[in-house]
């Protein structure tokens, strides 16, 4: 088949045409709701907390409900009414500038999908700690693990879930583990590698395991995949940016975080003449 044969060929396109399809659900009109094969409104409603229901349309499959929880208070703790954290702030701006909530909850939310912080460090964070969990079980000591990181790094420990850039160690993690011991969640093989990895970097650098790392090691351990553990994050920071925009939506418009032209350091050009 010729390439002019290819990019005339409309088949797929053709096969969609005005119709569309789905293999997860929807509404049959006098029937019911479906979603993933279960009846929204008989097995849901009533039945099932709204996280079980928000990770079975993100995964596909339904957690059981003490893994729902516990993703519920994970989500409480990555949602923090602090205007300095860089998702906060734009709803903060938000507010001062008079947008509606929905648009600067959902622009906060797009400052999270980031490769350096948010939800994306979480998906790579489970897939070291999956990664990690593999080379131990084929005799890969832990020291080697992190020497092996390390040397992507310039031998720097920059290991996703490990340090944190302004405090040392997690007051989070501690109080999740509780919650997680309530909930009747076991500490799995890639929990107990966590904390092991976080004590010999502790021991070798002085850093140790982060909220990142400890989350992406329990998700490790109730099945998820790098990519599942992104899609169950989505709603991470939303209750943290909307709680911003309330509060600079109540106090006098652009009134928020205001700046001087001298506040700025100007580290460019001196000032010149245009030519003319």
């Amino acid at each position: 088949m010729s390439s002019n044969t290819k990019a005339n060929n409309t088949a797929l396109w053709d096969k969609n045409r005005a119709v569309i399809r789905s293999s997860i659900g929807g509404w049959k009109v006098g029937e019911a709701v479906y979603s993933h094969g279960y009846s929204m409104m008989d097995d849901f409603v009533g039945k099932l907390s709204y996280m079980q229901v928000a990770i079975l349309n993100a995964c596909g499959r339904l957690p059981e409900r003490n893994a729902a929880d516990w993703a519920e208070q994970i989500l409480i703790c990555m949602s923090w009414p602090d205007s300095r954290i860089w998702c906060n702030q734009i709803g903060a701006l938000g507010g001062t500038n008079r947008t509606s909530v929905i648009a600067a909850t959902c622009a906060g939310i797009l400052a999270n999908d980031s490769r350096t912080y948010g939800a994306k460090p979480l998906m790579e964070g489970v897939r070291f700690i999956q990664s990690a969990q593999s080379q131990i079980q084929k005799g890969v000591t832990i020291e080697k693990i992190i020497e092996n990181e390390c040397a992507k790094h310039g031998g720097k420990p920059h290991i996703m879930g490990y340090a944190r850039p302004i405090a040392k160690g997690d007051e989070r993690i501690s109080v999740m583990e509780e919650v997680q011991k309530n909930l009747k969640i076991p500490f799995g093989p890639h929990h107990k590698l966590a904390h092991a990895i976080s004590d010999t970097l502790q021991a070798q650098f002085d850093e140790s395991m982060n909220f990142n790392g400890y989350t992406a090691a329990v998700l490790a351990d109730l099945n998820y995949s790098p990519m599942e553990a992104y899609r169950v994050s989505f709603l991470g920071v939303s209750s943290g940016v909307t709680a911003c925009y309330v509060d600079t939506m109540g106090k006098p418009s652009e009134s928020f975080f205001t700046q001087r032209c001298g506040d700025i350091n100007y580290t460019g050009k001196a000032l010149r003449q245009l030519p003319e």
